[in-house]
């Protein structure tokens, strides 16, 4: 089944008085993409977000839709980065629900999921503390290609890196400014990374928490 991903690049393009060329000019892509992407028919990238903020001259959070603020200021944590810049623990040691969630400052997609960065692995870039967000579902390689993005190897190997090319074909090479690269490697999940939370920006969201505002939601009050 076809998912939709849902976005407010029409609202804002109409507001400019925009046309569909004009955004695909801006942007550098075609007018039969950018209207893909426009219409939900399409992930956005970090990379085409970052494009489509800046032709509409909005911030990228201003360019995500979400439906119901009221509850998705809440993201599960599936993992932390450690050292060397991998994602722990793998998946099949984290529960469906995630490690724990979080409250977010800003309301996010329902399909979000987020990463807690460990250590001063990836200094300056991100700090001890900071959780980044990415999609549950993930994005095409192409997508990523040149940029940083959350991704598991073929080994079950998590890691926020710049994602290249490999030497032969189906291979990614997987570098960070701090670290030695990894080279010649397999991909069976990528995920841009969307936002980033400051350290003390962020709160843990506690099962009282969360037990409290159900039962508001089932009362009515």
């Amino acid at each position: 089944m076809d998912k939709n991903y849902p976005n407010r690049i029409h609202e804002l393009r109409s507001a400019k008085g925009m046309t569909i060329e004009d955004l695909a000019a801006a942007v550098d892509l075609s007018v039969s993409y950018t209207q893909r992407l426009e219409t939900g028919g399409r992930n956005l990238s970090v990379k085409n977000l970052n494009l489509f903020a800046s032709a509409l001259g909005v911030s990228p959070q201003e360019i995500l839709a979400v439906e119901n603020t009221t509850k998705r200021n809440i993201v599960p944590v599936m993992g932390r980065i450690g050292a060397g810049a991998e994602i722990l623990p793998e998946d099949e040691q984290v529960p469906p629900e995630g490690l724990y969630e979080i409250e977010t400052p800003f309301p996010i997609p329902e399909d979000a999921v987020a990463f807690e960065v460990h250590g001063e692995s990836q200094w300056p870039r991100y700090d001890d503390g900071d959780i980044i967000i990415c999609w549950r579902q993930g994005v095409s390689i192409d997508d990523v290609l040149g940029w940083e993005a959350a991704v598991k190897t073929a080994t079950g190997h998590r890691y926020l890196k710049r994602v290249l090319k490999g030497a032969e074909a189906g291979t990614f090479d997987l570098e960070s400014h701090n670290a030695p690269p990894i080279r010649g490697v397999k991909l069976t999940w990528v995920a841009a990374i969307q936002s980033v939370i400051r350290s003390g920006q962020w709160r843990k969201h506690s099962a009282s928490t969360r037990h409290r505002m159900l039962q508001k939601m089932t009362n009515g009050h």
